[in-house]
C-alpha cells in the first residue's frame, strides 16, 4: 500500500510537473530567440541610420569607410554597395540578396544562424543593404542553462511531492499493520491484544472499534469457559454419588471395572474443568507416539466389547508413529471413533482398529465395523448426525486431524463390510 501511493503520487506530479516544464522550456526558447534577433535588428537599424546620416557627405564609400571595417565584424554585420561590394563580413555567394534590394526589409535563415536585411535607400535611388546576422549562438544563449534549472526544479519538485507521499502513507499503513499483527495475536489465542489508536481519523475509529471487538470477544469466550466449567463442576455430584453406589457392589471384578471407568470420567471432567479455565495453551505440546495411545486406548475399549460379544480387532502395524498432536486430544480422538460404533452398532456386531505406516511421512489410524451400511459424508460436520446423537464426535476427530495438517475420510467399506473411517496424520520429526 505504501508503495502504491508513492507510486501514485510520483506519477500524478511528474505528469503535472511535465505539463508546466514542457511549455516553459518551449518559451524559454522562443524568448531566448526573439531577445537575439531583435537585438540584431536594432544593430542593423543603428547602422542604417550612420549609412542615411554620412552618406550624403561622404559618399556610401564613405559612409562604410567611416562606420569601419572592424566594427562591422564586431556586430557581425554587412554593408553590401550598390556595386556589388560588401563592407564587413562576407556574405556567401548565391545568397538571395533579391528582396532587399528591391527596397524591401526582412529576416531570413541563414547557414550561420538569422540575417536581418535593411535597405537604405540613396538619394540618386540606389540601395545598400544593410545585412546583420544573429547567429546560432545568440539565439540559444541561456537556453540550457535554463533548460537544466526547470528539470532541476522539476525533479525537487518530485522529490518532494514522493517525500511527503512517504510520510503521508506511513500515517496510513503503520496503523493499518498493527491493526493486522494485532489481529494475528488475536487468531493466535492472545485476546489481551489490543491496538494504539493511530492515523487519519477514518483509521483511528477503525482501531478503537477493533479494540472494543477485541474486549467483546474476550468477554464472550471467558463467559462461554466459565459457564462449561460450572457445568463440568456439575456432573462432580452425580459421579460422587456413582461411585459410592460403584462401591456396594458385591461383585468385586464388577465394581473395581466401574469404579475404574467413574475414576476416568473424574479425570476427564477435572481436564475439562481445567481447560476452559485457561485461556490460551503458552506451552508447545511436542506430541504424542500414537501407536502407545492406540494401544491404551484399545484396551480401554475392551472390556466393553467382550461385554457386548464384539469381536474387537487391534492392529498396530508401526512401531513408532509420533505425530503432532497432544496426547490428550489424540486419546479423545480414538475415543470418539471407537464410542461412534459402540453407540450406533447393534451389540456382536464386530469392529477393528488398525495403525499402520504409508511412509516415512504420513500414518493411516483406521477404524471400521460390520455394521448395515456406510456413514453420510456430511456427518463430519459439526453438528451433523444421521440418527439421535450430539454430532460432534466425528467433528472432533476432523479438527484434530485438520490441526495437525491431516485429514478425515469415510472410506469404502472394508474386510468387514460396514462403516469405515480413515484418520490420515503427518509423521513429526519430535
Amino acid at each position: 500500500m505504501r508503495r502504491s501511493l508513492i507510486l501514485v503520487t510520483a506519477g500524478v506530479t511528474s505528469m503535472v510537473v511535465i505539463a508546466f516544464v514542457v511549455p516553459m522550456a518551449i518559451l524559454v526558447g522562443a524568448l531566448a530567440f526573439d531577445r537575439a534577433v531583435t537585438r540584431s535588428e536594432r544593430e542593423a537599424e543603428s547602422i542604417a541610420r550612420l549609412v542615411a546620416v554620412l552618406s550624403p557627405s561622404a559618399g556610401i564609400t564613405g559612409a562604410a569607410l567611416t562606420i569601419g571595417e572592424e566594427r562591422l565584424s564586431d556586430l557581425d554585420a554587412s554593408m553590401i554597395l550598390p556595386d556589388g561590394s560588401v563592407f564587413g563580413v562576407d556574405v556567401p555567394t548565391g545568397e538571395d540578396l533579391s528582396v532587399a534590394l528591391g527596397g524591401t526589409a526582412h529576416r531570413a535563415s541563414v547557414e550561420t544562424g538569422e540575417a536581418i536585411y535593411l535597405p537604405v535607400a540613396q538619394s540618386n535611388g540606389e540601395i545598400t543593404v544593410v545585412r546583420v546576422v544573429a547567429s546560432h549562438e545568440d539565439l540559444t544563449s541561456g537556453v540550457r542553462r535554463s533548460w537544466l534549472i526547470l528539470a532541476g526544479l522539476g525533479a525537487v519538485l518530485v522529490g518532494l511531492a514522493v517525500l511527503a507521499a512517504d510520510r503521508f502513507s506511513r500515517s496510513i499503513v503503520r496503523p493499518v499493520r498493527e491493526l493486522s499483527d494485532t489481529a494475528a495475536r488475536l487468531k493466535e489465542g492472545d485476546f489481551s491484544a489490543r491496538v494504539v489508536p493511530a492515523g487519519p481519523p477514518e483509521i483511528e475509529e477503525v482501531g478503537a472499534e477493533f479494540n472494543q471487538l477485541a474486549e467483546q470477544v474476550e468477554h464472550l469466550l471467558q463467559a462461554e469457559r466459565e459457564t462449561a466449567a460450572d457445568l463440568a463442576h456439575r456432573l462432580r455430584t452425580p459421579l460422587t454419588a456413582a461411585k459410592l453406589d460403584a462401591e456396594a457392589i458385591s461383585d468385586e471384578q464388577a465394581r473395581d471395572r466401574l469404579v475404574e471407568d467413574l475414576d476416568e470420567l473424574e479425570r476427564t471432567v477435572d481436564f475439562i474443568i481445567g481447560e476452559s479455565r485457561r485461556s490460551v495453551r503458552t506451552e508447545i505440546d511436542p506430541g504424542c507416539d500414537l501407536s502407545v495411545v492406540v494401544a491404551e486406548r484399545a484396551a480401554f475399549w475392551a472390556p466393553l466389547s467382550e461385554e457386548q460379544g464384539r469381536s474387537f480387532t487391534t492392529a498396530i502395524d508401526a512401531a513408532h508413529a509420533r505425530v503432532a498432536v497432544p496426547e490428550v486430544d489424540a486419546g479423545a480422538m480414538i475415543d470418539a471413533l471407537l464410542e461412534n460404533v459402540f453407540a450406533h452398532t447393534e451389540e456382536r456386531v464386530p469392529m477393528a482398529l488398525h495403525l499402520a505406516l504409508t511412509d516415512a511421512t504420513w500414518v493411516l489410524l483406521e477404524v471400521e465395523d460390520g455394521g448395515s451400511g456406510s456413514l453420510d459424508p456430511g456427518v463430519v460436520e459439526r453438528g451433523t448426525s444421521t440418527v439421535a446423537s450430539t454430532g460432534l464426535g466425528l467433528d472432533i476427530v476432523r479438527r484434530t486431524a485438520e490441526a495437525s495438517g491431516g485429514s478425515i475420510e469415510l472410506a469404502n467399506p472394508g474386510s468387514l463390510g460396514g462403516s469405515r473411517v480413515v484418520v490420515r496424520l503427518p509423521l513429526s520429526g519430535g
